[in-house]
């Protein structure tokens, strides 16, 4: 009887200390069976190998269930099913709309600035857009959206929650306020 098995049989036997020294046995080998479980796995996925593998063991080992092992192979056989259903459920998870899940993840760097100004001049509305959001955040959240993110202005009233008549009159007197305070900055 190999070590593994032995340890196995004694964790059967309701041995708490006897889980400890399986993992070190077996650990190696659940990590090539997590990373090739999650090869076959969509980019972005939140869980690594590690992850993976601590989790499936828990499961395995670490709960009030008593299984009987019939030898090594079972154990990771066990082991390769525990990771699939964890996977699994973590996709469903995903899925799930509470998580985001009728949205799609986009990196920000996919966008490019609406606009291409020099830095200082982008630095210098920076700062002029963080004055004007203590007197009216919702105008400058309107130029974030329209003049950086490049949305239209009806887009942007339709993010914002008001009227597209209202946000031309906000883009209005947005763009009036940071022409005079750009003016005022420059000389």
């Amino acid at each position: 009887m190999n070590e593994i098995t032995r340890i196995l049989t004694a964790i059967d036997g309701g041995d708490q200390q006897a889980a400890a020294q399986l993992l070190p046995l077996v650990y190696d080998e659940l990590r090539k069976l997590a990373a090739a479980k999650l090869e076959h796995e969509k980019p972005g996925q939140t869980l690594d190998a590690t992850a993976l593998v601590h989790e499936a063991y828990l499961r395995l080992v670490g709960s009030a269930d008593s299984q009987q092992w019939d030898g090594c192979g079972h154990f990771f056989a066990a082991a390769a099913e525990a990771m699939r259903r964890i996977l699994v459920e973590n996709a469903r998870r995903k899925g799930r709309i509470r998580h985001g899940g009728e949205m799609n993840r986009v990196e920000i760097d996919d966008f490019p600035l609406a606009v291409k100004v020099p830095d200082d001049d982008l630095l210098a509305v920076h700062e002029a857009l963080d004055v004007l959001e203590h007197s009216d955040s919702q105008a400058a959240e309107l130029v974030k959206l329209h003049y950086f993110l490049g949305l239209t202005m009806e887009e942007a009233a339709e993010l914002l929650g008001i009227s597209p008549r209202t946000a031309y009159r906000t883009w209005s007197f947005a763009r009036a306020w940071l022409f005079e305070h750009l003016s005022r900055k420059s000389s």
